[in-house]
């Protein structure tokens, strides 16, 4: 009889958890959607945007970025909402009274937080990725121009092991590199060839870059040199005209997996700074853990009954929340200055406000 009532017990927190959780999150992206539309209707009017495109291209695929954005705040906001109720109505008085220990309560608010986990970790890093490659081509065809173009001078790539390439500049539009040079070195850094051309184009049919006016340097065993010269010819290399014009933001259009692969090759590139990239990926991996760690301080701040109630305990909660935030922004800037190792900076909010949940599961009432 005690095991079938706990497990009434472990059902009815679980759904008011998760219940109080999806419909504060919904609450939410009613508001932030009715702002949006405010924000950005000149620009659907003025650029004639089918009202069958804006619903299901721009907001089906808002509402996930925005519920990913909030779920540490309302996962925080609702543990303490519906346990704050049972603490002032003395249930759970009730319950410690009934020989239930504190460890034990805390299961469904963990089975709970890992539902949500889960839920967070499949957005972030499936479902929001190309959810926000549709949203971004529908704000470039509605609300604002084409995707930014990086275009940089002086290029500096390494595109194989032992393998560089340079351009002094290179065209968006005509997908073209001037000044182009690559060179091969050995294993023990010697130099084997270098191919040194006027301009290098990308040829779309074959999927290669054409080489015009060029001549190649090849470095014998013996130490010397020949020389071949040309007015054209096909070479493929492992880098593509879309790494000069990307979107400012195209990371988040990344899943984890091809995140990985592309952090993988701007370092084979010698990128100067990979850290962003970095920073991404392991929040990608970190934001869900935050779903125990603030359910745990909501849970143990929340379960006393105190003189301001549930506002008390949301405001507390909401400060809280606030502090997580800002402690991930700060210590992500702090990494991209390079003062901090990316993984611990990632890491670090986690780390403390487990600190944190520590301490206040010790002193919380059992």
């Amino acid at each position: 009889m005690k095991i079938k009532g706990s497990l009434i017990l472990d059902v009815y927190i679980i759904k008011k958890f998760l219940g109080t959780f999806f419909y504060a999150l919904a609450l939410l992206m009613l508001i932030v959607i009715v702002f949006d539309i405010s924000e950005k209707l000149d620009d659907f009017i003025e650029n004639s945007a089918p009202l069958k495109e804006i619903i299901f291209e721009y907001y089906f695929n808002f509402i996930p970025y925005f519920a990913l954005l909030f779920s540490p705040l309302f996962t925080f906001i609702s543990v303490i909402f519906f346990t704050s109720k049972l603490a002032n109505n003395s249930e759970i008085i009730a319950m410690f009274s009934s020989g239930l220990r504190f460890r034990r309560l805390l299961l469904p608010y963990f089975i709970a937080a890992f539902i949500i986990a889960g839920f967070t970790f499949l957005l972030g890093n499936y479902v929001i990725p190309n959810a926000n490659q549709n949203r971004h081509e529908f704000e470039e065809t509605y609300i604002r121009k084409g995707p930014v173009s990086v275009n940089k001078r002086n290029i500096h790539l390494q595109v194989q092991p032992n393998e560089y390439v340079y351009m002094e500049s290179y065209s968006n539009s005509s997908k073209t590199g001037y000044k182009f040079s690559m060179e091969k070195f050995s294993e023990d850094g010697k130099l084997e060839s270098k191919l040194i051309s006027d301009y290098v184009k990308w040829n779309e049919e074959t999927n290669t870059w054409t080489v015009r006016n060029y001549y190649i340097r090849t470095v014998q065993k013996d130490g010397s040199e020949v020389l071949v010269y040309g007015r054209e010819i096909d070479t493929t290399m492992n880098i593509f005209p879309e790494e000069f014009s990307r979107r400012d933001n195209f990371v988040e259009n990344m899943n984890i997996k091809e995140l990985k692969e592309f952090i993988t090759q701007q370092k084979l590139h010698g990128s100067e700074n990979i850290t962003p990239f970095l920073i991404e990926r392991y929040r990608r991996l970190a934001f869900p853990f935050s779903t125990f760690i603030l359910t745990l301080i909501g849970m143990t701040l929340s379960s006393r009954k105190i003189r301001g109630g549930v506002g008390g305990h949301i405001g507390a909660g909401i400060g809280l929340s606030f502090a997580y935030i800002l402690f991930m922004q700060f210590s992500s800037q702090f990494a991209i200055g390079g003062a901090i190792d990316p993984l611990l900076a990632v890491w670090m909010p986690n780390i403390v406000f487990a600190g944190i949940a520590s301490v206040l599961y010790y002193f919380a009432p059992k």
